[in-house]
């Protein structure tokens, strides 16, 4: 009885894995062709990118001015204050801005596209446009999936250029460094590696929630309670997906540009 119950979940998880690989490939496609709901892709974009810009930054400045206070207090043990910046630069552009860009665009996108999806499946509204001949693919997981891609890299820009300036806000207010060192020490310390990991993964990471969200709202059942389990689970499976992709995307461009 108890390996029967097991095989059947196993076999459950398989299939999950297997629908949102095949619907993952299938958007990846589709957003290469030319075929694309523009409106959709700008509405979308709109949505996605737009409406997170203030959560986004105002996470971003709050983080640049918490660690500029606690490198400060750190660094003055070490008479190294001068080297605040230059933490807090490479610090914010290779992991902090992506990561905590990613984790506010998960909470607050990728549960709203799974209550969407899962809501027009409950629905039947899914339904309909299969009968008609539509698309479903393009017109409804292609748009978020290309708006999820735009957004996250430039999202992720707007969030490390204000931490950046939490960091001077709090450097030239609270202490007596030179506005010019601090700077000097964030332009100095950063590379171009830097910059192009601090963009790629933003592009991953909006992979990852566009697809996980799309996934679970396209095949959300039971009614209204199953679209709330849905969108929960997309924002903790995005988050935990996110985190750990994290660590390997880190290690591989560890390895690339040691």
């Amino acid at each position: 009885m108890l390996l029967n119950a097991l095989e059947n979940r196993i076999k459950v998880y398989l299939v999950e894995v297997d629908a949102y690989a095949r619907l993952t490939l299938t958007a990846l496609l589709k957003s290469l062709s030319r075929r694309i709901y523009f409106r959709e892709l700008v509405f979308q974009f709109d949505r996605i990118g737009f409406e997170s810009l203030f959560i986004v930054m105002l996470t971003g400045v709050f983080t640049g001015m918490v660690m500029a206070l606690q490198g400060v207090a750190l660094f003055n043990r070490f008479g190294a204050t001068n080297l605040v910046g230059s933490v807090i630069g490479a610090s914010i552009v290779r992991e902090l801005g992506p990561v905590l860009a990613a984790l506010m665009v998960a909470g607050r996108v990728g549960s709203a596209i799974t209550a969407e999806l899962g809501t027009m499946k409950v629905t039947e509204q899914i339904d309909a446009y299969l009968v008609e001949g539509t698309d479903v693919v393009r017109k409804l997981v292609v748009p978020r999936f290309l708006a999820c891609l735009l957004s996250m890299p430039l999202l992720t820009v707007f969030a490390d250029a204000v931490a950046i300036l939490g960091g001077f806000f709090i450097i030239s207010t609270t202490t007596e460094i030179n506005a010019t060192y601090y700077w000097l020490s964030v332009i100095d310390f950063l590379t171009i590696s830097d910059v192009f990991l601090g963009c790629a993964k933003p592009l991953f990471f909006g992979l990852v929630i566009a697809s996980i969200s799309c996934h679970l709202g396209m095949r959300a059942r039971h009614g209204s309670a199953g679209v709330g389990v849905a969108a929960k689970r997309a924002v903790v499976l995005s988050s935990v997906f996110i985190l750990v992709s994290d660590f390997f995307l880190t290690k591989i461009f560890l390895v690339l540009f040691p």
